[in-house]
């Protein structure tokens, strides 16, 4: 690899409009503005112009979304471009600066005037490139001391420190949730807690798969680095910088066009039942799941079918309806509703190539294709090979919406879930459309997940008028909350899982995707056992996204009345969720409105208390609950840590109101049947309470609000 190396830099424009340009060794160019008071933007373009010339992450004027044939790389409109002062070689605003250096060319980033930096190129070298291939790096300097989070489902503990990790989106079932790598999304997002206390955050703005290592490499000629190395894409990065997380999280999350505040049912408890879908006689035991339910009083808001609907065997065919196991879906999802429960269906974006429809859909250009013989790329999927929908082909966004139409919202199903969509795709000759400017496949992977719900979001949209929609997806990039739920895949059985998993939803809230969960009991592997189970509904009846869902040998189905020894416990959990609703709502439009996580770790709310930063089980629900669920067999206490307060004050159980001293461990009370929750002094929490003897609804009217 080879350094880029620049003799010069030079300022342009006035206070507002002030640019920094640099004329590299080999013809590109490189650049830096501001964007806020508090965020810059660093591009490298290549000779030749950019590889990857758009972008459909960057959404910075609120409300407006980016073209569906994407943003221009150069646009900057959106951006509140803020007052620049310079002297010499240092410029910024009154809140960050950065010094230009050309001897090696090397970026200096100075925030809140601050003495020390709050981050550092590499003083070595710290943007290289490779003349074949297309590859770039840019390497950072590194601190023992520096925390790193961020990049979407990652595994393991939060503190991403000492790891190297990949952006690559695979369908993962059964993955290591302590230390798989890669999963389902790219989100080439990274947040760091400086030596100095402050924050900084760093997005890099490409489609092409990424690598992090955030300080597993070393060399002994350079020092202490990280770096992230771009397979054939473009350096285009974002650094933004907060006193606390919170500052960065929501200029990220405001600069790819903020969180979709969903339909308020959407929060109620969910369930599937693949295994009963995949049954030939599936009508008949899903009408049996629904009086099972009501038998039990499990409160359900909606039930989301797997993708056996639509199978024949072991093969899945995506807008088509297997009429021998449902001979009346319309009457059963009728059932549904009658019941309270909302439907969602699975969503598949590639069609096998026996589909009824391969051929009209080949015909239109609508699959994604090889680049040499425009015929459609045919590679491994659910039990046969298939094709795959090229969503920057409008004609494959007109047929998947007139599909999601008539075969699914025509139905009585509610919402699309867009599930098998990481586009994991092989074939090095393989591209799509781009909308008349042709990608290839390794820089458009992650765009199709983003536009595959795209479209399953609009044509919801379209049909519901005013109402507010919602769908779900498992792939994504940096665009995706803006229409979609999200979780942590195909997970497995097994405590472990539980734990690690818990830690994955924190990543992805810190990573700025907040509407997310976990297939709660494990989709993939073993029945749970009673315990496992209960400690699982516990642990995740308070995440944004709560449902069962799993996928089982033999065909049985985890459902939450399966123990009847542990059922009432787990209504006993699942209710708590629907007494909090009102609470849980408000984090929702909080997250809407100003950017905010609905979960995440401690540090989140309390960054000067260093115990806060020390790896834990224990999330903070809102700013004023938090939550210590049991993910250890057998345990009936719970250790936990109390976050300081100011001026002595103290935390008290949710329950029992019993109050514990902040900036202390607790040993607790966690018996089966009780998931240790705690809320903050000061904290005035609604709670909502169903009608007597009637099952608990999202609907639910406030009639208390709990002060603490």
């Amino acid at each position: 690899m080879k350094p880029w190396s620049t003799e010069l830099w030079s300022l342009e424009g006035d206070d507002n409009t002030r640019i920094a340009r640099a004329r590299l060794d080999d013809g590109a160019e490189m650049s830096v503005r501001f964007v806020s008071p508090t965020m810059a933007r660093v591009t490298l373009c290549p000779v030749g112009g950019w590889r990857e010339p758009r972008t459909w992450a960057i959404a910075p004027q609120p409300g407006t979304d980016v073209p569906w044939e994407g943003r221009e790389r150069d646009d900057g409109s959106g951006f509140q471009l803020p007052v620049t002062h310079a002297s010499q070689s240092r410029f910024g605003t009154e809140q960050l600066t950065v010094t230009l250096s050309v001897a090696p060319l090397r970026l200096q980033w100075h925030a809140f005037g601050a003495e020390t930096p709050v981050v550092n190129d590499r003083k070595t070298t710290a943007y290289l490139r490779q003349s074949r291939g297309g590859l770039v790096r840019h390497y950072l300097e590194r601190h023992t001391t520096d925390r790193y989070y961020g990049l979407g489902d990652k595994t393991g503990p939060l503190n991403l420190h000492g790891r190297r990790l990949r952006t690559a989106a695979f369908d993962s079932m059964g993955y290591d949730p302590e230390h798989g790598d890669p999963l389902y999304k790219h989100w080439p997002f990274v947040m760091s807690r400086a030596a100095n206390g402050q924050w900084v955050g760093i997005y890099y703005d490409t489609l092409a798969n990424c690598t992090f290592d955030l300080g597993c490499e070393h060399d002994n000629y350079h020092d202490f680095y990280r770096y992230v190395e771009i397979e054939d894409g473009d350096l285009d990065y974002y650094l933004m910088v907060g006193r606390t997380p919170a500052e960065v999280i929501s200029q990220f999350v405001g600069l790819i066009g903020g969180s979709h505040l969903p339909p308020r049912w959407t929060l109620g408890f969910a369930q599937t039942a693949m295994g009963l879908t995949d049954q030939l006689d599936a009508q008949a035991r899903l009408t049996a799941f629904i009086d099972e339910a009501v038998a039990n009083r499990i409160p359900i808001s909606s039930f989301h079918y797997g993708s056996g609907y639509s199978s024949r065997g072991k093969r899945r065919y995506v807008f088509t309806w297997n009429h021998d196991k449902f001979p009346d879906p319309k009457a059963l999802n009728a059932k549904f509703h009658n019941h309270g429960m909302h439907v969602v269906a699975n969503l598949k974006p590639c069609l096998l190539d026996d589909h009824p429809a391969y051929e009209e859909v080949k015909a239109k250009g609508a699959f994604v294709a090889d680049s040499r013989t425009g015929e459609p790329v045919v590679e491994p999927f659910w039990d046969g090979v298939g094709s795959h929908l090229d969503f920057t082909q409008p004609a494959a966004i007109r047929w998947w919406q007139d599909g999601l139409k008539q075969q699914v919202l025509d139905y009585g199903i509610d919402v699309g879930w867009n599930d098998n969509n990481e586009y994991s795709i092989q074939d090095e000759d393989a591209q799509c459309a781009g909308f008349g400017r042709p990608i290839p496949m390794h820089r458009a992977r992650a765009l199709h997940p983003l536009l595959m719900t795209r479209a399953t979001f609009e044509a919801q949209q379209e049909r519901a008028k005013d109402k507010q929609v919602y769908t779900v997806s498992r792939g994504g990039m940096p665009g995706i909350q803006r229409y979609a739920q999200t979780w942590t895949g195909d997970n497995t059985t097994s405590w472990h899982t539980l734990r690690w998993n818990l830690r994955m939803g924190l990543q992805m809230s810190l990573s700025g995707m907040f509407n997310i969960g976990h297939d709660i009991g494990g989709f993939h592997g073993p029945m749970p056992e009673p315990e496992l189970f209960l400690r699982w509904v516990q642990a995740c009846c308070l995440n944004p996204r709560a449902i069962v869902n799993s996928w089982k040998a033999g065909g049985v189905s985890s459902v939450p009345w399966m123990y009847p020894e542990v059922t009432p416990a787990i209504r006993q959990a699942i209710e708590l969720r629907y007494r909090l609703m009102p609470y849980l709502w408000s984090l929702f439009e909080r997250a809407s409105q100003h950017h905010e996580p609905i979960i995440r770790p401690t540090f989140y709310d309390f960054p000067d208390d260093a115990q806060c930063l020390e790896d834990c089980d224990d999330f903070m629900l809102g700013r004023s609950l938090l939550v210590a669920p049991v993910v250890e067999e057998g345990a009936t206490t719970r250790r936990v840590y109390m976050p300081a307060l100011a001026d002595g004050e103290q935390w008290f159980d949710f329950e029992t109101g019993a109050a514990f001293a902040s900036g202390q461990w607790h040993i607790v009370d966690a018996p089966l049947e009780r998931l240790p929750l705690f809320a903050r002094a000061g904290a005035a929490i609604p709670c909502a309470q169903p009608e007597p003897g009637q099952m608990p609804r999202f609907d639910d009217p406030v009639v208390e609000t709990r002060g603490f």
